[in-house]
């Protein structure tokens, strides 16, 4: 709870260009409602594609894979997972509809976040215990097997205490409004991960509180875009500025800027996207323009239903008609044929 210690906090002295990057998320808040009026039935679309993203990025992260078909179907709850990442997968969906469905009713409480820990691991044999009960720490796995120790997270034995600071100390700036709480959310998210609580899962948990925060703060852009997907996409660069601001953490004396920046990037990009998804490009040729920004943000290769997942609102001709565009334009190339050709950038 060290950068929600209030003798750190306020001393806190944002740079001119995160000012600009607050205000920048302050104006596409602002924007919200009107956009989330405009055809219902395209985010409708866009939030099944979220939860889908969602659970799927934020897995991988850590490590925890599954075949793309078979993670479509454990999201949708229309299969049982049938092995370990499967369930794990399962769990995090669980945990993100809870969200979606019923974020205004959530406190932010050591047992919601407990229950947010035991609905991930619910279908697998790891049994749900209340904080980590073994020191941890937060290990670099080089090529030839050896280890390197990024950052010793808070004590097992100290671990309840901190947590137990960490919640009192947001719900008491949330509930004076002493603080903006875009400052905040980052805040705590970092903490939380610097404390390290459990013996598995705190990424994940973290990324689920980041959507929780953010929904109860105004910002419900996570419901439509994935966070997740963007923060994997940019995954080298989390990882970065988690270990440049942890460096003297524990003393209170950390740089917690470049997380704050990272964190706004991937909350702007993440209105970007949604502003291009709902198609408020105006004027001749705005879909194409839809299509041709989904394929560069591309970092795997990806097929016509992935475009139509990004872009409801346009049709399989629109998009077979951009793709034969940039393919003639040598922009991408096609690395399969026939149904579920799948498409790459040169």
């Amino acid at each position: 709870m060290k950068s929600l210690e209030e003798n750190y906090l306020s001393n806190l002295k944002f740079p001119p260009d995160m000012i600009a990057s607050l205000r920048s998320i302050g104006e596409y808040k602002g924007k919200e409602e009107l956009y989330t009026k405009q055809s219902p039935d395209v985010l409708e679309k866009l939030l099944e594609s979220a939860i889908i993203q969602s659970a799927e990025s934020s897995s991988r992260i850590e490590g925890i894979t599954a075949p793309p078909e078979r993670i479509e179907v454990i999201v949708k709850a229309k299969a049982e997972p049938r092995n370990r990442p499967e369930q794990e997968i399962a769990g995090y969906r669980d945990v993100l509809n809870y969200i979606h469905q019923s974020y205004a009713e959530i406190p932010l409480t050591e047992n919601t976040i407990l229950q947010f820990h035991s609905m991930l691991f619910r279908f697998t044999t790891t049994k749900p215990s209340f904080w980590k009960i073994n020191n941890n720490k937060i290990i670099d796995r080089n090529p030839d097997g050896t280890e390197v120790t990024r950052f010793v997270p808070v004590s097992a034995k100290d671990t309840p205490g901190y947590m137990n600071k960490l919640i009192n100390l947001y719900n008491d700036y949330q509930g004076k409004g002493s603080f903006d709480p875009i400052v905040l959310v980052p805040l705590f998210v970092f903490d939380f991960l610097c404390i390290h609580p459990f013996s598995d899962g705190n990424g994940r948990i973290s990324r689920l509180l980041t959507l929780l925060f953010l929904y109860l703060c105004g910002y419900k852009v996570g419901k439509y875009i994935s966070l997740e997907r963007i923060i994997e996409e940019s995954k080298s660069t989390y990882y970065d500025v988690l270990l440049l601001s942890s460096k003297g953490w524990h003393e209170g004396k950390h740089n917690v800027f470049p997380w704050l920046n990272y964190f706004y990037g991937v909350l702007i990009a993440a209105y970007k996207e949604f502003e291009s998804r709902i198609g408020v490009f105006k004027g001749k040729g705005h879909k194409t323009e839809q299509v041709k920004s989904v394929i560069q943000r591309s970092i795997k290769p990806f097929s016509i239903v992935d475009i139509e997942e990004a872009c409801p609102n346009v049709t399989r001709d629109t998009i077979r008609k951009v793709l034969r565009e940039l393919r003639d334009e040598g922009v991408i190339k096609p690395t399969s044929m026939g149904r579920g050709a799948k498409w790459v950038k040169k």
